[in-house]
């Protein structure tokens, strides 16, 4: 592994040469921010026009089932078609549906079939840009700058995560939701133009006899490599077992002994602010094993848990959150840079899509049953499965020959 500082040297000098990248990142970097604000703002735009608790659960899943959906029709799109020219129509589109639903905020109350469609198809739009993206980023960046670029991703991800809700609930507050999704239109159109100016030229698969061949194909290369569907199963399972019953039990756990709202933000904001930072010190990093160091990784997201489960004050578990933010930059900053160097270029949006869709399968799951599950078992019992749960899976995928040795 290089040291940081000949790293960020490095990094330094590549990003005047690399034209491509450096004019694709500024522009996903503000849709991230405007995508970070969003969700703050949809939630109180249905709790003011279309009603209760209830609406939102709607609408929060008109959100979810498009990506369940259309996510491996978009792996195959971008491999037939082109990343940039689908991650072009994707943002096209969720402009078009955000700038619609601030429009009809800002001159009245949207009905809810309305609000249901629109964010439908930003959900529909969403699914159809990630795997395309998980392709294009090789494509603007030297094979030896690729940990570099998935680095700064990250960076940007993470700080879009601790800053845009933050900026969006005094927004909120001070404009109305209208506004907020406003901004989250307009910086859809920056990505556009962004994407627009790019001149690389993605090679594009052979499209099979039909979408089901394509797909047959994407799912061939998924399952040949162990060291991928391994991970996705490791992926999927803490979703269902850690991650989802944190997001349902923690905010309750909060209420009754750490003291509320704000102290859950805290930890939320413990989390973001780990990832961050786990990404500033990654910058010039470049494993020889990837794969390896992104599974280790995973060992962080069991803190947080841990010490909920041990009952422990607040401050112990904001820095388990932010363990586990450092843990979360390693992951996808390394394990993004594996599938890109060893997934053929003509499959990679189909197997990006592949493993995204067994990443986050089971997690509506996970968020129906935590609340049943802690009522039966106990919350804190819940956290330590969970916590105990990761550390073993950790260690059994650890004991896959190609997971250590990539």
């Amino acid at each position: 592994m290089t040291t940081a500082l000949d790293g960020r040297r490095g990094l330094l000098r590549a990003f005047p040469e690399d034209r491509e990248f450096r004019r694709f990142f500024p522009g996903y970097a503000v849709s991230l921010f405007g995508s970070a604000m969003a969700p703050i703002a949809l939630a109180f735009a249905v709790l003011r026009t279309a009603g209760g608790a209830g609406a939102l659960g709607l609408v929060l899943a008109a959100r979810v089932l498009p990506l369940v959906l259309v996510l491996l029709a978009g792996g195959v799109a971008a491999d037939r078609l082109g990343s940039r020219r689908v991650m072009l129509a994707a943002d096209l589109l969720r402009c078009l549906s955000q700038g619609t639903f601030a429009v009809l905020l800002l001159t009245g109350r949207p009905p809810l079939w309305a609000v249901l469609a629109l964010v439908a198809v930003g959900g529909a739009g969403e699914a159809v840009f990630s795997p395309a993206l998980s392709a294009l980023i090789p494509r603007l960046t030297p094979a030896d700058q690729l940990s570099e670029a998935n680095t700064l991703l990250t960076l940007a991800r993470s700080t879009a995560t601790v800053a845009g809700p933050a900026l969006a609930g005094l927004l909120t507050a001070a404009a109305g939701p209208g506004a907020v999704l406003a901004l989250d239109a307009a910086s859809f159109a920056v990505s556009v133009l962004a994407l627009a100016r790019l001149t690389v030229r993605a090679p594009v698969a052979a499209p099979g006899p039909s979408l089901l061949a394509d797909l047959r194909a994407g799912w061939s290369e998924f399952r040949s490599r162990g060291w991928l569907w391994t991970t996705c199963v490791h992926f999927g399972l803490f979703n269902l077992l850690v991650w989802a019953p944190f997001l349902v039990l923690g905010p309750a756990t909060a209420a009754q002994r750490l003291g509320g709202a704000r102290s859950w933000g805290l930890v939320l904001g413990a989390y973001g602010a780990g990832s961050v930072l786990g990404a500033l010190a990654l910058l010039g990093r470049r494993p020889r094993r990837p794969v390896l160091v992104a599974t280790i990784a995973t060992i962080g997201w069991a803190a947080a848990p841990a010490a909920l489960a041990l009952g422990a004050a607040l401050p112990w578990v904001c820095a388990g959150a932010a363990v586990g933010g450092v843990g979360e930059a390693v992951n996808a900053t390394f394990f993004s840079t594996a599938e890109q160097r060893l997934i053929p270029p003509e499959a990679r949006a189909r197997v990006a899509s592949y493993t995204s869709l067994g990443a986050f399968a089971l997690g509506p799951l996970g968020l129906a049953a935590a609340g049943p599950a802690a009522a039966l078992l106990g919350s804190r019992t819940v956290f330590g499965f969970g916590a105990l749960w990761l550390l073993a899976a950790t260690a059994t995928v650890l004991t896959v020959p190609s997971v250590r040795r990539n």
